[in-house]
């Protein structure tokens, strides 16, 4: 049984607020450690289950978060940028059973502890076929597509409500509850790693590879906070506006769907200003 733990930071033990995600800021390197006791409790967990290989994607910011030499030697990393997949990959190689996400967050425009989808802001809102996404969301779409169940989601209180709704067997552990956008209350790593670890123990039954979803058609629309965003964004073969502040692409497998919405994001980058966005 193989397992990949997608590990994202804004839904880890004790973050919530934007320096200690931003790499090389002294509250990063003191979350950092927090972030290592999520991953390797579920690594831990997984292994108790009886997984015999666990794949952790690096998928927060630059992807260079995890600290190789505190990793659980059992398990392996896959960490840097340029990723096909990116949040999930590695579920393509046709061995994975079940998929983790391990410090999620909820959607841009919604509650949760550092809310954003891909950017860390400027989208105000994702949509798939009408329904609001979630990175778990979107990322559930894709693994559907290679027959990998979502088996565990920690985050905040919040995110684990929103997992209910893409991946409703899953197991899930909130390790804070959210008060704001830049406030929760926090449970220790004591108290968080043991949470963890049981249960990924738990979701290991979960991990049972079944017939890859096809046929999708997905309508994907993106809403920005500024007009001249979605000009850039429209350079995207196939994406057009769809309002003042919105895109909107029709993707033929959410493979596609995320390689495009990948692309509307780094245009969107690309068009904003230091100051004024």
């Amino acid at each position: 049984m193989k397992i990949l733990i997608s590990a994202d930071m804004e839904g880890a033990t004790a973050v919530t607020c934007p320096a200690d995600v931003l790499p090389g800021t002294p509250q990063w390197q003191r979350c950092r450690e927090m972030f290592m006791s999520d991953v390797n409790a579920a690594i831990a967990g997984f292994f108790d289950g009886g997984a015999d290989e666990v794949l952790v994607n690096e998928a927060h910011w630059n992807m260079r978060n995890l600290l190789l030499e505190e990793l659980d030697e059992r398990a392996t990393m896959l960490t840097g940028k340029h990723k096909a997949l990116s949040m999930v990959e590695g579920v393509q190689r046709g061995d994975v059973d079940g998929v983790a996400f391990v410090g999620y967050h909820t959607g841009a425009g919604t509650e949760g502890v550092l809310a954003h989808t891909y950017m860390p802001n400027t989208i105000t809102g994702v949509w798939v076929g009408g329904q609001r996404a979630s990175e778990g969301l979107l990322n559930s779409l894709v693994v559907a597509e290679y027959g990998v169940p979502v088996v565990l989601v920690t985050g905040d209180d919040r995110t684990c409500e929103d997992a209910k709704g893409y991946a409703p067997a899953a197991r899930s552990v909130a390790v804070k509850d959210c008060v704001s956008r830049y406030a929760a209350v926090c449970r220790p790593p004591a108290r968080t790693a043991p949470a963890i670890r049981r249960a990924a123990r738990e979701a290991t039954v979960l991990a049972v590879r079944h017939e890859p979803a096809r046929g999708g058609s997905f309508e994907v629309e993106v809403e920005f906070d500024a007009e001249h965003l979605v000009t850039n964004s429209t350079c995207v073969p196939g994406v057009e506006r769809s309002g003042e502040r919105r895109v909107s692409f029709r993707a033929a497998s959410m493979y596609e769907g995320i390689r495009c919405f990948k692309a509307v994001t780094t245009m969107a980058s690309a068009a904003m200003e230091e100051e004024y966005g």
